[in-house]
């Protein structure tokens, strides 16, 4: 190789560089500049409202330009729109956000091709389809009322000490939902087969869902419960008596799943706030501000107490998690003496 071959080749490295560092990690400028014309995008979430509208604001510190029109209904209404407007040729969404990846697995021919610029960062068991992402995962804690509980449990096992036999302990029931069901297949397969007979005759107070369980817990009807970690950080937040920590057997964690149809209208505008969502910009804001974890392979920050060296997060084989929910929901059903 010639000194002069040599010196072009380094000029040409020297000259790329710059243009390498300062690329834009929500996307190309061609991307953004697309995005900003199309100016609106329409958004399906079975996520709380109020949490979308604090994400929709800090999108747009970044990109004012873009308004986002939210449309938000439970789990199981917000499918059956999709597949509705699906079906007559009128899904008006740009992207699609739920909790349930199984569902939206069942829709994955609905959706395009897509990943953020970041995406080999992320777990690829986080995912169930190449198109769908994990713009949101929440993760499992235990809580107490600070005010009633001076000796705290320290760990999942600790749930069976005698000292918390008698409705001092709540749960969300396993029917409550795919998060619940995570916990619960979480409890089973690494606490152990008779974790929930132990735990059952400790005389559970059950739930139907986390939202009145963290309020009986605020209140003092129960002292301890497992909760996913963003209601308890949210009461927190409020000025509610409580505290947590993260077992250390492990935290159970469910990603989202979210995608962009083949339809939608505004597809620049959707690419670029998934990727602002998926960013590490994104993802420390609901890390720190919503009470989220993260499905990144290396998260960017760690919620207070979630000591990486000590606690890890457990995340259930997908096919498993589909195959085994029916009769291992029965069967908790059963040892908790739980009737729909």
């Amino acid at each position: 190789m010639t000194r002069a071959t040599i010196v072009l080749g380094l000029a040409v490295a020297l000259a790329a560089a710059p243009a390498w560092a300062q690329q834009n990690p929500f996307g190309s400028p061609q991307l953004i500049e697309a995005a900003k014309k199309e100016g609106k995008m329409v958004y399906y979430t079975a996520n709380f409202a109020e949490v979308e509208q604090e994400v929709i604001k800090a999108f747009n510190k970044r990109f004012p330009e873009i308004r986002i029109e939210m449309v938000r209904a439970p789990g199981g209404q917000l499918i059956t729109r999709v597949k509705t407007e699906a079906a007559a040729g009128k899904l008006l969404a740009d992207v699609v956000d739920h909790s349930d990846r199984g569902l939206m697995r069942e829709l994955e021919d609905l959706f395009q091709d897509y990943a953020p610029p970041n995406a080999a960062d992320y777990l690829d068991s986080a995912r169930v389809s190449p198109k769908l992402w994990p713009r949101i995962t929440l993760g499992w804690s235990i809580a107490y009322n600070a005010a009633l509980v001076k000796n705290p449990p320290k760990k999942w096992l600790d749930l069976l000490k005698p000292e918390y036999k008698g409705k001092l302990i709540g749960h969300v029931v396993a029917p409550g939902g795919g998060t619940t069901w995570t916990r619960v297949m979480f409890e089973r397969q690494v606490l152990g087969e008779d974790f929930w007979t132990k735990e059952a005759a400790q005389d559970i107070a059950l739930y139907p869902s986390g939202a009145p369980l963290s309020d009986a817990l605020v209140r003092g009807e129960v002292s301890v419960a497992p909760l996913l970690y963003n209601i308890v950080f949210n009461k927190m937040k409020d000025g509610a008596p409580l505290d947590f920590f993260f077992p250390e057997e492990g935290v159970p964690i469910i990603p989202f799943a979210d995608g962009i149809p083949k339809t939608a209208q505004n597809p620049n505008a959707a690419k670029l706030f998934l990727n602002w969502c998926l960013s590490e910009e994104g993802q420390t804001f609901m890390i720190k501000e919503l009470g989220n974890l993260t499905s990144l392979k290396k998260a960017p920050v760690y919620p207070k107490g979630f000591d990486p060296a000590r606690v890890k997060v457990w995340l259930p084989d997908f096919g498993q998690f589909e195959k085994l929910r029916a009769a291992w929901v029965e069967d908790w059903n059963r040892i908790y003496g739980y009737r729909q």
